[in-house]
This record gives structure tokens, sequence and C-alpha cells, in this order.
């Protein structure tokens, strides 16, 4: 990297990524977050695209419902993906309308992502007549097709947000990693110094695309992670003295939605440790992979909730256990299902059992959260509709045809903390279950200290996360934050 990227000891830069959500409301990022507290330079702004943008354009997160990425991929109706296309295309000029008063720059804006949105409708089409030919399969173009789709949102986003504040009299520049009419696709690190090597952070404040085209496919690997790993990587190659991620909630000891907004508290600190067992959880802070680059930098991480930009947020080090050992996080997964191996002959080879199960489940992308195993059973808890697991138990059954599979509906609540050495916690957990009637179908913990997970029946997961945030953590009266800062 050139010098120009690499940050001085007596110079602070900070690399901030902006999510979906909080795009949406512009006066909170240009009030909450860019001109919080004073000074909007030293620092560099990845952002994502506005607020469901990206399900429009791919597919619904939670959902799956296909955007226009879906329709073209499944090509069910030949129309149906440049109809959501187009209707998307209205959809941003909406919001183009929303944020530009003037009205030349509402008339740029509206150029610039229209062009896009022309040419990737052209590129669509050609390569949809292409593959009508048998010697091209549309199948070894979807990937390229999913990560050209993305990057529009971003470049929107980004485009907007430069723009608009250089109304407000804030020197940004629109910084876009999207390759666009490229000539060569490049390394990510190679692609950052090119676009950010000549910045001066000292007045200029760079807005730059979540979405990043280089060699290394980010989209393949990382998939809907990828603005965070080029939020990461930014932050490692301009050796960031913080990497801080705007989102519009605190990280809080549970969600405020199953235990009341008054009995949450945020977390003020705590460690990289914790980060990976959430998003193990899907609850992510950060994608665990941008996580880890951030961490062998040794650069700390901040989550800010926007809209309550005085609260110091969470901050995440690699070196953080609290004071003293306490759970400081109840979270959970409500819908889970426990898929259960069993073979007489399974005693001595539990490791070919478990490979094949893992092989299985990755192919057919069935999340194991976690598994068990004794003598002759192991079982996975994994994260999957009904329809792929049925098809993981039919698998499985074809490549060990001497077992027998079970599988329950289950719900998975964990309690965390950076250091749960508590002499007789598990006990006190255990009890306060039995105590709201609540049976436990199965517990983990391991010598590591930091999470213990309780597996109940899917009925009482509300119940078990009410039950362990009340008695592990509420009764310590933690006030505005677990550790304050």
């Amino acid at each position: 990297m050139s010098n120009t990227l690499n940050n001085s000891s007596k110079r602070k830069l900070s690399v901030e990524k902006i999510g979906g959500t909080s795009m949406s409301d512009y006066a909170a990022v240009r009030d909450n977050i860019i001109l919080y507290p004073e000074n909007p330079y030293q620092r560099i702004f990845v952002v994502s695209a506005y607020g469901g943008v990206t399900n429009d354009l791919l597919e619904h997160k939670k959902t799956d419902q296909p955007g226009v990425y879906g329709l073209f991929a499944n090509d069910d109706v030949e129309d149906d993906w440049r109809i959501a296309l187009d209707q998307l295309s209205l959809k941003l000029n909406k919001i183009n309308a929303s944020l530009f008063n003037n009205s030349e720059l509402r008339t740029q804006a509206n150029d610039f992502i229209d062009e896009r949105f022309a040419q990737t409708k052209q590129l669509l089409n050609h390569l949809q007549n292409l593959c009508r030919h048998g010697h091209f399969s549309l199948e070894s173009h979807l990937l390229t097709v999913r990560e050209l789709l993305a990057s529009l949102g971003e470049a929107h986003s980004a485009w907007n947000l430069a723009h608009l504040l250089q109304q407000e009299g804030v020197n940004a520049q629109f910084i876009d990693l999207t390759g666009w009419q490229a000539e060569r696709t490049l390394p990510l690190d190679e692609v950052i110094q090119n676009h950010l090597g000549a910045v001066d952070f000292e007045s200029v404040l760079p807005i730059v695309t979540g979405y990043a085209h280089c060699q290394e496919n980010l989209m393949h690997t990382f998939d809907r992670g990828y603005s965070e790993m080029t939020f990461s990587r930014i932050a490692v190659l301009c050796q960031a003295t913080e990497a801080v991620i705007h989102k519009e909630y605190h990280l809080s000891s549970a969600d405020p939605k199953l235990v009341g907004e008054d009995n949450v508290v945020p977390i003020g600190k705590t460690n990289y440790d914790i980060a990976d067992q959430l998003a193990n959880l899907g609850m992510e802070a950060v994608h665990p992979k941008a996580a880890q680059g951030l961490r062998q930098s040794q650069i700390p991480l901040r989550i800010k909730n926007t809209f309550d930009p005085a609260h110091h947020g969470t901050l995440f080090t690699e070196d953080y256990f609290s004071e003293f050992p306490q759970v400081e996080i109840i979270a959970g997964m409500p819908n889970l299902i426990a898929v259960e191996v069993f073979d007489q002959e399974m005693m001595g080879q539990q490791s070919h059992y478990e490979k094949v199960l893992i092989d299985t489940s990755q192919r057919l992308k069935c999340q194991v959260i976690t598994k068990d195993f004794n003598a002759n059973t192991i079982t996975l808890y994994v994260s999957a509709s009904l329809k792929k697991v049925k098809r993981l138990t039919e698998q499985l059954q074809q490549a060990l045809p001497t077992v027998t599979i079970q599988t329950s509906k289950v719900a998975l609540a964990s309690a965390m903390g950076s250091d749960m050495r508590i002499k007789g916690l598990l006990v006190q957990a255990v009890q306060t279950l039995f105590d709201g009637g609540i049976n436990v179908e199965a517990i983990h913990q391991n010598t590591r200290q930091v999470e213990m997970q309780f597996f109940v029946n899917e009925t009482d997961f509300e119940r078990t996360v009410k039950a362990l945030h009340s008695k592990l953590i509420e009764v310590h009266n933690h006030g505005k934050a677990i550790c304050e800062h």
C-alpha cells in the first residue's frame, strides 16, 4: 500500500460502516453520524444500500422471496425479472425525490442510477439470449449477475450521500469500488489502494460503496456480508485507530422485544470471542471474517446506535475480559431442528459418521449451530427450512443405510459473557428454568466458559429468554450499560 494510506501515530482515523436502515434516514445520518460530534474528516464511510433495496435486487434476507436476481435465475416467467427491475428503478427515483430538493441535483441523481439500470437490463437481456444456445450455461454466469445487481444498491446510496453532504458544505467524495465498466478485475487491496491512495483524509470525506468488485469475488465467499469485508479491509489497510458500525439499535443484553425495553441493558464492552458466538446464532454484530481481520490488526470495533449518538456504544477488543465473572447477553434462535442419528454400530467410528453428517449439511447449506454425540448417537442442531432438512435426512439415510434418524423442533437460548467462570452458574440457570416449568432438552457448555446453550421446546423460547435474563442479568442492576466506558 502507498504511504498515503498508512496512518501515522499522531493521527486518528476511523473507518465506519452505515447499515441500510440507518441510510434510509438521511437527517439522522447527517446529524448523528457525519456531523457528530463536529469534525467530519479523518473518517472513511462505507455505506450499505438503502433499507430493503438489496432484498429487491437479490432476494428477501428472511423470507427468501425472490428479487430481480431470483427471478432472473429461475426464469419462471420471462418478463418477471424485467418488471421487477423496472419497478425497483421507479422506487429508487422516488427515494431520490424524497432526498433532493434541488431539481438539478435530483435530475443528476436519477440520471446516474437510471443509466446503470438501463445498462444492467441490456446486459441481462444479452446474457439470457446467449444462454438459449446449448453451448452456454446460465448457471455459470449467475454469480456475476448477482454481483452486478448487488452493486447497484450501494452505488445509488453512496452517490446520493456524497452529493447530499456536498450541499451541506462537507467536502465529501463518492468512491465507487463497484468496478462499473472497469477494464480489469484487480485484487481487493489494489482496488482500495487505487481509489483511496491519493485521498487527503484531513480535508476529504470519502463515501465508499459497500460492494467492491475484485478478484476475490466477495459475493461468492461472503454473500451478503460483502460490505463488512470491504469495510474491514479498508480499516486494516488504512491502519485505522478504530472501526465503527452504525446500526439502528444498541447491542444489548437481550432482545428488547422479548424481555422489554426497560429491562435490557446496552453492552458497553466485550471481546471478539463474543462477536463470534453471536454470529454463530445469526446475530452478527460483524461478519466473523471481517472481525478476524480487525482482531489480527488489533483494531477495536465499536457498534453504535445511529439514533442515540451520545451513547458510547459497544466496544469489541481482543483482550477484554469482564472485571468479575458475569453473564452479559441472553440470545438465541427460536426455530431449530435437532437431527438425531443413531446407529448401534457407531461405537469407535464416530469420526466417519460425523464427517458424513457435516459434509452433507454443508453441501445442502444447512447451517449446523452445534452438535453433540455419545457412543452411538450424533445430534446436529440445524438452522434450515423443513424442506432442506428433509433432503438432509434422505441423503444421510442413503449414505449411512444402517442409521435411524429422528428429527424434532427445538429452540436455543444462550447465555454469553467474556468470563462466565461462576461457581454454580449452570445449576442456577437450570433451576431457574425448572422453576418456570420449562423442560431442558439438551445443554451445552465447554471449558472456555463464554457460553452456555439451553435447548428447549420451541414453544418455550420466549419464556426461556425472559427467565434467564431476569435471573442472570437484571438482578445485577447494571445501570446504563454493562461495563460503561
